[in-house]
């Protein structure tokens, strides 16, 4: 389980988890909130797309943490999904089946009908207990949105929670909907409090499509998500994607700009020299050749599976982030 690596002569064990939006992963029956992605939508999606798509999501899905470990993550947190199903047919694509990932999910009450979900190899996380939170606004009784996944397991042997988001999107403007995501980021700092309280020795891992990137107010002030470890004290969060932004790499682009949306964030027992337990190692955005854009004025972002209403048949608009953990074997 893991990778084998040589350091400083002692020999460790290195694992990795990972965060994906899917990208609009849907099936193509009409639901409730579901009118785009069916025969007779916008999209006019239809059974060889949906197959076609599971098949791209499946492949980029293989190749998550294998340069540094023949097995891939131990779990995989996934935005964008519509139910529970598209994540049973995920499974089952033939790039990935072998790995028998099981899946946690719930509904989520968000207006168009997407959820978060979390996929794990049962080789390498052993399930506990889950849960699903509801992001509820005072002022705004109708507001609807993702649900924030929170799994409880263990890798190797020690205990992690892990909080799976999609934070409200940025949709009439970053300033006007920046309270959303404040408010859904105090909704998991909440969380991760708790968790702290409950279980003070657990590893904590936040991480999704927060719509924010590192620098904002609603990681900065609310979830108290730091850009250097040595600050990571006191319950703070530390960010180990603020510095891959600022080395100007993104997990997707929008007008010639590149944000860090997805992010994967870890509390302070993930962080130390001390390898006799697992400790962040190093993060990265997965942005390899085969999920990028080819060509045109849109060379080198993701390639996405619809833009300007034809069907590009590619993976997704963002692309996956993962962290490494490592330990002495």
């Amino acid at each position: 389980m893991g990778l084998s690596v040589r350091a400083q002569q002692k020999q460790l064990i290195a694992c990795s988890v990972a965060f994906y939006n899917l990208e609009n992963l849907f099936d193509t029956i009409p639901g409730a909130n579901d009118t785009e992605y069916t025969p007779q939508g916008a999209t006019q999606w239809n059974t060889l797309k949906y197959k076609s798509k599971l098949s791209n999501m499946a492949f980029t899905i293989s190749k998550l943490g294998i340069e540094k470990g023949p097995v891939g993550p131990a779990f995989i947190g996934v935005s964008e999904i519509e139910n529970r199903s598209v994540l049973e047919d995920l499974v089952k694509e033939p790039a990935i089946a072998s790995r028998n990932y099981q899946i946690v999910h719930y509904d989520s009450p968000d207006a168009r009908g997407i959820d978060v979900g979390l996929l794990y190899n049962p080789k390498l996380f052993t399930f506990e207990a889950s849960q699903s939170r509801t992001l509820k606004l005072a002022d705004k009784p109708t507001f609807k949105t993702r649900d924030q996944l929170v799994v409880r397991g263990r890798i190797f042997g020690e205990l992690f929670h892990v909080v799976v988001n999609h934070w409200p999107s940025r949709r009439g403007g970053e300033d006007n909907s920046s309270p959303l995501r404040e408010a859904a980021a105090r909704l998991t700092r909440t969380i991760v409090d708790s968790v702290q309280k409950a279980f003070p020795e657990s590893k904590i891992i936040v991480m999704g499509d927060l719509n924010d990137d590192p620098f904002n107010k609603s990681l900065t002030d609310a979830l108290r998500a730091v850009r250097d470890p040595k600050d990571a004290t006191n319950g703070n969060l530390y960010n180990p994607f603020w510095a891959i932004l600022d080395g100007g790499i993104g997990s997707l682009a929008y007008k010639g700009q590149w944000n860090l949306f997805d992010q994967i964030i870890i509390n302070d027992k993930l962080i130390g020299k001390d390898r006799s337990t697992l400790k962040f190692w190093n993060a990265e955005v997965f942005n390899r050749d085969f999920l990028k854009q080819e060509e045109g004025q849109y060379k080198g972002y993701p390639k996405r599976t619809h833009a300007g209403g034809v069907w590009l048949n590619g993976y997704s608009d963002h692309f996956p982030t993962l962290i490494y953990l490592v330990k002495e074997k």
